[in-house]
């Protein structure tokens, strides 16, 4: 699940935490942040910092050609994002589910066929055994998460114009019951992952 950490100390890291503080203060509708920087930094950068929440008047995220590897759930609080484009970032096979509190998205463009559970190739979802990198607070209800750590399972659905894997941290069995019905033609339930797991045939 590509579980490697930020090195916080990366040339690559400190720039884009200054371009978050930028764009914050300004605030741009459009962020591109690797748009511009060293391919050598470009590739430093495998996720994005919790400071993204800040950025509360982006409506495009443009991320093509990242070697992000996961999203953090801080995406949620973007508000006015309605454009999401983590195009040709091939090791992005997953998304938070906060992502679904972005209620104005309304276009994504990605790289589909690297998604677990995509209907053209059915990459097989991992295992859940232990919580991955879990957020800070409940998926669903944003209440507080126990001590013991989320209650993690996979769901795909609908979001902008495709539909997504998402890696739910749920603080309780009440909020995973309180998911709503995965995508047509997909897992038809949320779950843990491994072999175990029939997907349908791929198109």
């Amino acid at each position: 699940m590509h579980t490697e950490r930020q090195d916080t100390s990366a040339p690559g890291w400190l720039r884009l935490l200054d371009l978050v503080e930028e764009a914050a203060a300004d605030g741009r509708e459009e962020f591109a942040p690797l748009r511009g920087l060293p391919v050598e930094q470009r590739q430093q950068i495998v996720t994005l910092p919790p400071t993204i929440a800040r950025l509360t008047a982006v409506r495009h995220l443009m991320l093509y050609g990242s070697n992000l590897v996961r999203i953090p759930p801080e995406i949620g609080a973007m508000e006015s994002l309605e454009e999401f484009t983590p195009y040709t970032s091939y090791r992005l096979h997953w998304f938070p589910y906060e992502l679904t509190r972005c209620r104005k998205l309304r276009g994504s463009t990605v790289s589909t066929r690297a998604l677990y559970g995509n209907f053209k190739t059915r990459m097989p979802f991992p295992a859940l055994h232990e919580p991955v990198l879990p957020g800070r607070e409940c998926g669903v209800c944003s209440g507080p998460l126990p001590p013991t750590g989320p209650r993690q399972v996979w769901i795909s659905l609908g979001v902008a114009t495709d539909v997504l894997p998402l890696l739910v941290d749920a603080c309780s069995q009440e909020c995973v019951d309180a998911l709503p019905a995965p995508a047509a033609h997909h897992v038809p339930t949320v779950h843990r992952g491994g072999p175990s797991v029939a997907q349908p045939p791929a198109r």
